[in-house]
């Protein structure tokens, strides 16, 4: 238990330095991009009066080092500033369209592990079988395979020729099946490859040779010994890919009309919404840093031994 309470300081510690880097890029990024962020809120028009005074109002007249603390500030009391487009709250931009995303993100993460783990698990204990190869095809293809062609190719085989799923729209789950495959096939064939390998690795080491010759049941030995250990490395990519989902999820929710964060940060990028840029920065970094804990968590319960090291 110590050694678990060492190991989630020191990671929390690591946490709090990334998010720190994390707010001086989204502070410097309003800061060094072209244009004037106050000149943007006021119309073509605007007198230099006027964008002096908008300037003083959001701080940007003072020291840079003071306008940082003033942002950490804000943050630290939840608030992201206000959409120069929008002219809302990010803060309730951005929570307002994350569930959309959530959900997304979840149903892809969901969709990779149902086809992964059957696929990679069989064609690890059967290596060199037909649903072996088939699952190599699958996972050569996937892994190669873009989510804008995938997702296109779905909305013309479902949407257009078969008319069996909507490929726009939001609020049923019907409407959730196109974007989840799309999301989350490029997602499973990786975990099926990496499963697969694990598997195999494992099942050629010489403590399962052991664990044979004493008489235990395969269905015992793929289970308890071998898939505990092959899922280590396989629960560590999930982990690191959500990050690729998330941005994955700017494409994809574009294709399929999907009112999430992604096409948020589509419209605020095309609009030069700086303050909603940086805040769409922070909260998603936010995020992946708080899902890594999280699968370090799993991992550490899957393998204790983890914690010593």
């Amino acid at each position: 238990m110590q050694n678990f309470m060492q190991f989630m300081v020191k990671r929390l510690l690591s946490a709090v330095i990334v998010l720190f880097g994390v707010s001086i890029v989204a502070f410097g990024l309003m800061r060094l991009a072209p244009g004037n962020p106050a000149a943007l809120m006021l119309p073509d028009n605007a007198t230099v009066e006027q964008i002096a005074a908008v300037e003083a109002k959001m701080g940007l007249n003072k020291p840079l080092i003071q306008q940082y603390f003033i942002y950490i500030g804000d943050v630290l009391h939840g608030n992201l500033g206000t959409s120069i487009f929008f002219n809302r709250s990010c803060g309730e931009l951005i929570f307002g369209r994350l569930p959309a995303t959530g959900l997304l993100t979840f149903a892809a993460v969901a969709v990779s592990i149902l086809v992964s783990f059957p696929m990679g698990i069989i064609s690890g204990i059967k290596k060199g079988s037909a649903i072996d190869f088939f699952s190599m095809v699958f996972a050569l293809l996937g892994m190669s395979m873009s989510q804008v062609w995938l997702g296109l190719l779905f909305i013309l085989f479902f949407g257009v020729f078969m008319g069996v799923l909507p490929t726009q729209g939001y609020g049923s789950f019907r409407n959730l099946i196109l974007p989840a495959l799309t999301l989350g096939l490029p997602l499973a064939a990786l975990v099926t490859r990496m499963l697969r390998s694990g598997m195999y690795e494992v099942l050629e080491e010489d403590y399962i040779t052991a664990t044979k010759a004493r008489g235990i049941g395969n269905f015992k030995i793929y289970t308890r010994y071998a898939l505990k250990n092959a899922l280590l490395p396989t629960i560590t990519i999930i982990g690191m890919q959500i990050g690729q989902l998330l941005a994955g999820a700017i494409i994809v929710e574009q294709v399929f009309g999907w009112p999430g964060l992604g096409s948020l940060t589509v419209k605020a990028i095309n609009m030069r919404d700086f303050p909603l840029i940086q805040s769409i920065l922070l909260v998603t970094a936010s995020l992946f840093v708080i899902i890594n804990i999280l699968v370090d968590i799993i991992y550490v319960a899957v393998d204790p031994r983890m914690s010593l090291n």
